[in-house]
């Protein structure tokens, strides 16, 4: 089965194909704008990137990935929410668009109303990692020293309400410990922080984590899903000492609400998209996306 960000991207080079047949209703923008709401380094910014270029070339016209990191993604999705409806601009965001949403109570837009789904990558774990400063090699290690010392390891996210947050939050009821939550611009950032000692522990996706890991100076310890996942066959399910426990993450792409249906219409991307590659199974973006990492754990069509 194809990989669900491999789906995403050749959905969205489908625009192409897409607006030769809906040309007479629809005006492709000058250019695109694909808006990452957290900040560089990150999966989204990556999936991204490795869209952009063959995007592109396909529609002929400039597109330009643009990080408007901040307030666990709020930042970014406002400026797309009150951009042109004209498909110039699009949001590639994470679950924390909807986490943002449940926690936040005086978002500056309509989380339903402001935005229209363009298409979805899918779904997949998340991993615990740690700094390699820290003693810890099992996610077990960490929950005990999170016991005995209540509130002494720091974690770090892409911001309040952001999805590491709310998961690191249920990890902490789900296994009765309490840790320090530390907010970041981006998860990349919080990365750059937990490599260094700054602070000990964080929930993460793979791709924004992988640098790191590779140096060796942090290690991951677990995987978020219930049961052990096939992408990461050596880490444990956080399930193991914390029973019950399981998050999976998406990331999607939307657009402006308003703007042309034939523009967001991911039924009709995908259908016709699938046979212009079928002579291609990894054109070279894909390779960009295999070389990242960055559809580790993306397993279900949306």
């Amino acid at each position: 089965m194809r990989n669900s960000a491999v789906r995403l991207a050749l959905c969205l080079l489908a625009l192409a194909g897409m607006t030769a047949i809906a040309s007479a209703q629809v005006v492709l923008p000058k250019s695109i704008r694909i808006v990452v709401p957290f900040s560089p380094g990150g999966s989204n910014d990556v999936i991204a990137r490795a869209i952009a270029g063959p995007l592109a070339k396909r529609l002929d016209i400039p597109v330009i990935v643009e990080n408007k990191a901040g307030a666990a993604g709020v930042i970014g999705a406002d400026y797309v929410a009150k951009s042109p409806r004209d498909g110039s601009v699009l949001l590639l965001t994470s679950s924390s668009f909807l986490t943002a949403a449940a926690t936040q109570t005086q978002l500056p837009y309509d989380p339903i109303a402001a935005f229209a789904p363009v298409a979805m990558v899918g779904r997949g774990p998340m991993l615990l990692v740690v700094s390699a400063t820290t003693p810890f090699r099992t996610p077990a290690d960490v929950i005990a020293a999170a016991r005995e010392k209540p509130g002494a390891l720091n974690y770090g996210t892409a911001g309040v309400g952001s999805i590491a947050h709310l998961t690191t939050e249920l990890l902490d009821d789900t296994a009765k410990i309490r840790m320090t939550h530390v907010p970041y611009k981006g998860a990349a950032n919080a990365a750059v922080d937990l490599a260094a000692g700054q602070i000990q522990v964080m929930v993460s996706n793979y791709s924004t984590l992988a640098p790191l890991m590779r140096a060796g100076k942090i290690k991951a310890l677990a995987v978020t899903s219930g049961t052990p996942h096939a992408a990461f066959p050596d880490l444990p399910p956080l399930a193991s000492v914390a029973p019950g426990f399981a998050v999976a993450i998406w990331v999607g792409v939307f657009a402006p609400a308003g703007t042309p249906p034939a523009l967001v219409e991911r039924q009709v991307q995908c259908k016709h998209v699938h046979h212009r590659f079928a002579d291609d199974p990894e054109p070279p973006f894909l390779r960009v996306l295999r070389d990242q990492r960055a559809d580790v754990g993306i397993i279900d069509p949306a």
